[in-house]
Formats: C-alpha cells, sequence, structure tokens
C-alpha cells in the first residue's frame, strides 16, 4: 500500500526510538500498513491480520500518533514536498458518502420540543 516513494518522503517525520528506554519498536512501515488496512477495510482492531503484528501494538501507535501530532507532521510534510515538486493538481472532495451528520442536524425541531422556551 505504501510506495517506496512515499516511505522515503514519510519516514524522517516518524518519531525515533533512538535514547527511548524498552524494546525497539516495531517496524513504522509495518505499523502504518496495518494501520491503512484496518481503515480501507473497516474491520476491528482484532481482525487486522497477524502478519502485521499484536492488533494491541497497532492500536497503541495509532493512538499514540493521533495525539501526539504524528499524522499531522506526515501530512504537512508530504503537502510541502508535493507543493514544492508541483505535484498538487488534485481536489478534496467530501461527500455525504464520508461525512456524516447527526439526525439533529438537519434543522428540524424534534416533537414536542420547544428550543428551550419554557411554556
Amino acid at each position: 500500500m505504501i510506495t517506496d516513494e512515499l516511505w522515503e518522503m514519510i519516514e524522517p517525520v516518524l518519531p525515533s526510538d533512538a535514547g527511548r528506554r524498552g524494546a525497539r519498536w516495531r517496524d513504522h512501515r509495518q505499523v502504518l500498513e496495518a494501520i491503512a488496512w484496518r481503515f480501507r477495510t473497516g474491520s476491528p482492531w482484532r481482525d487486522v491480520p497477524a502478519e502485521f503484528g499484536p492488533w494491541q501494538t497497532l492500536w497503541k501507535r495509532h493512538r499514540r500518533w493521533s495525539t501526539d501530532g504524528t499524522y499531522q507532521r506526515i501530512f504537512e510534510h508530504v503537502l510541502a514536498e508535493h507543493d514544492a515538486a508541483g505535484k498538487l493538481d488534485w481536489l478534496l472532495s467530501a461527500d455525504s458518502t464520508i461525512v456524516r451528520a447527526h439526525q439533529h442536524a438537519a434543522g428540524a425541531p424534534a416533537s414536542g420540543h420547544t428550543g428551550g422556551r419554557v411554556e
């Protein structure tokens, strides 16, 4: 899934385990492949194929990267690299198949709802 070209671009942005205590991290590329597989298929974490490693490791790394800004750094770096290379010729489109709104977001009042007024 992750091409060699893309990997060369994002690898330097990923956290290093230099100076980190404990066991070495599982290979970042393998972890990213697993995370991509999981979201592409919509499978639960427990159903990620065993060749990617323990699902708990994958989940923890995804959670860590979600909260520590790693994914944001990856995105910004890839965007900057593509911009510098003149490769930004795509348009991002979001439609209702990927953007979900709560049922109350339509604006219709619920039956018996007075809009916060006390009657």
